[in-house]
């Protein structure tokens, strides 16, 4: 053929599943630049090399003489002189991937299947691929063709083996037809899909056959599947998501081959129980859902996420409610106030509910549309674990068809033993949620509480609304504060300072949810740390558009405590607050010259909840300190805890089932050690 191989080192570079070999030339000096092989041997019908860092820009293909078997002469014209070969470059970055391909079938070299592959090759050619730059070859690649039409080839021919093994698609059924066919030779029990259990066989367990993948049978459809009835025990969020799926598809392959995921077409809120006659549970207890008689969720428009409202979010027992939602003529009306709900025993509670119609002003040019629910107020009355009474405000009244309402939504409970309709926000010890009570002990004033901003769209202080400051639960918030050009640094910091004293216009806070304004003890005294200095630096004020020392941040710190319990339940209570100023630099954010009156200054308020223990902690002992590695908190691996088992703080099982068990443990220890080498050659 006219090419020097050494066939003693491989390197399989082929593709579809053909391996091609790369030989060795006796050339021992090899070009940077050469194709990566430079010799190929080839067995299948498609071959690939690469080319590295060549300016080559032309390729050509050309077949070894047969009758001479010399290399044609370098060709840089870029044509393949060949029929049944094709040559393909693609070009990634600097390397060039050349590709040749046969393009005719190679056909059988005898009519007898079995001993035509194994005698001759029906293709046997030399090809040499030509890389020019310009005129010049830059590098050679050299390419022997040795292929053979056997089996794996069949398929072109459109012959195949009789015992060739099709595997089938993975994507629609498992390797194993039969995966609880584990005995050979003999019919394994409940294996329905055994084939060597005969139909006798079959009849003694056909009602208990392997379910599922393991028994071969994967097209009962799964829980998460649409087309599937979720049983009665499926959790209360369970309807919402299903998978859209072809049974062909198994999800115990690891995926679902071209599904989709969709919300099942019917919904509900019911929840499914498994209760005593005449009696639904015990009680409710804060934050469970307030149920109807139909065991559904009793619900009203409630914001959640970015500000949208879920029309139906269930009602948390003990926890206030306050949304307001947008709504249209067909979503602005009341769904549920006709429902008796459970008191949390089984009895019945009907809504006492109150209208008051709102006079429509202006007319509609087109319809009306009438019956319109503007605002929604329920109060609820409770005791204990149980619902005493529901009363309902509803403003209703009439919008044009095309308009887009504000409805507002509030929820209230109210202890059936309130002397008042004052709230309170815990009984005794605070509940997390619960706005803190304070008030102004010196003065004749109610009780209140702390408040934090609630910007409205445009993030100004003048017109933001205030929000209760609720307890347990770490907040931010903050406004911009509008500055006159015309003021100083001293007028600046007092209105600052004015702005976040107002937030906390009170001189006291209750240490419990239920604190008594007339009792004393009820209430601890806030702590106002005053960092603004009157020895404020002169100097920097008389640059003009800078204050220092401005007080844009409040920090609001509450020490907490649990200081009991009632019913298992621990109580929480107020240990202390205290109150702090951090300062910032303001500058004027324009040029020398303002053209504008006014600028602004952001300012913000954080609250803290700090929780303590009732006792102090046990310092450590000098030992825990200077030898850490034997501190179980702070390595992996814990010495003293070796005899775990045997100490009291294992609650596996009863201490004396334990000790017992290490008594045993050591016996047979010693046992050994009695029966050892050293003492019986005594």
């Amino acid at each position: 053929m006219g090419v020097a191989a050494n066939p003693s080192r491989q390197h399989q570079v082929g593709e579809s599943g053909f391996k091609v070999f790369s030989i060795n030339s006796c050339v021992t000096a090899r070009n940077p630049t050469d194709f990566q092989p430079p010799f190929i041997l080839m067995s299948g019908t498609t071959v690939t090399a690469s080319l590295a860092g060549s300016l080559a820009d032309v390729f050509s293909l050309a077949v070894v003489d047969n009758e001479t078997g010399l290399l044609p002469s370098e060709d840089c014209s870029g044509r393949n002189r060949t029929g049944d070969w094709s040559l393909n470059v693609t070009y990634q970055v600097n390397i060039s991937r050349v590709t040749v391909h046969l393009n005719k079938t190679p056909h059988l070299c005898t009519e007898n299947l079995t001993s035509c592959c194994s005698e001759e090759p029906c293709v046997l050619e030399a090809l040499q691929v030509s890389a020019c730059h310009g005129l010049k070859v830059v590098a050679r690649l050299l390419i022997q063709a040795k292929i053979y039409a056997n089996t794996s080839l069949g398929n072109m021919t459109g012959k195949t083996e009789d015992n060739a093994t099709v595997i089938p698609n993975q994507v629609f059924q498992p390797l194993g037809s039969c995966p609880c066919n584990l005995t050979a030779g003999a019919c394994d029990i409940r294996c329905c899909c055994d084939l060597e259990c005969s139909s006798e066989m079959k009849q003694l367990f056909s009602g208990s056959c392997f379910r599922g993948v393991f028994g071969g049978d994967v097209n009962p459809p799964f829980d998460q599947m649409c087309s599937a009835h979720p049983g009665s025990s499926a959790p209360d969020w369970f309807p919402f998501l299903c998978v859209q799926s072809s049974l062909d598809n198994t999800p115990f392959l690891g995926y679902f081959y071209q599904g989709a995921l969709s919300s099942r077409e019917v919904s509900s809120f019911k929840i499914p129980f498994q209760t005593i006659p005449g009696k639904l549970f015990s009680g409710y207890k804060q934050g469970d859902p307030i149920l109807n008689m139909q065991n559904e969720y009793f619900t009203i428009p409630q914001q959640f996420l970015a500000g949208q409202c879920a029309r139906n979010a269930p009602i948390a027992f003990l926890r206030n409610v306050e949304a307001k939602c947008l709504a249209t003529c067909k979503e602005a009306g009341s769904s549920m106030l006709d429902r008796a709900i459970n008191s949390g025993t089984g009895d019945a509670v009907k809504p006492q509910v109150t209208k008051q119609i709102k006079l429509n002003v202006g007319s509609c040019a087109g319809t009306e549309c009438r019956d319109t629910t503007f605002a929604e107020d329920y109060t609820i009355i409770w005791e204990g674990k149980r619902i005493i009474e529901i009363k309902v405000k509803v403003l209703t009244g009439v919008i044009c068809s095309e308009e887009v309402l504000m409805q507002k939504f509030t929820v209230s409970f109210v202890s059936v033993n309130a002397s008042s309709t004052e709230e309170l926000s815990g009984n005794p010890g605070y509940q997390v949620g619960k706005p803190i009570r304070a008030a102004n002990l010196n003065s004749s004033d109610l009780v209140t509480t702390l408040n934090l901003w609630k910007p409205d769209g445009k993030g100004s202080c003048a017109s933001a609304g205030l929000t209760p400051l609720l307890f347990g639960l770490n907040s931010v918030s903050g406004c911009i504060e509008e500055v006159d050009l015309k003021d100083s640094c001293s007028q600046l910091r007092e209105n600052v300072a004015k702005r976040l004293n107002s937030l906390v216009e009170v001189s006291h806070v209750g240490k419990r949810g239920n604190s008594n304004a007339s009792v004393l003890d009820d209430w601890v005294e806030i702590i106002r740390l005053d960092t603004l200095g009157p020895n404020t630096n002169e100097s920097f004020e008389n640059l003009k558009g800078t204050c220092p020392d401005i007080p844009a941040h409040l920090n609001i710190q509450i020490i907490t405590a649990d200081v009991g319990a009632v019913e298992g339940i621990p109580q929480q209570e107020i240990l202390g607050v205290q109150l702090s100023f951090s300062m910032v630099t303001w500058q004027v954010q324009c040029p020398i010259i303002c053209e504008d009156k006014t600028s602004t200054l952001p300012i913000s308020v954080a609250v803290q909840f700090i929780k303590i223990p009732v006792q102090p902690p046990v310092p450590m002992t000098r030992f825990q300190i200077n030898y850490t590695e034997y501190d179980c908190r702070r390595n992996d691996v814990c010495w003293p805890e070796l005899f775990y088992p045997l100490t009291r703080y294992y609650t596996g099982e009863p201490y004396s089932h334990s000790l017992a068990k290490g008594l045993v443990l050591v016996f047979f220890i010693l046992i050994g050690v009695v029966l050892s080498v050293p003492w019986r050659n005594d």
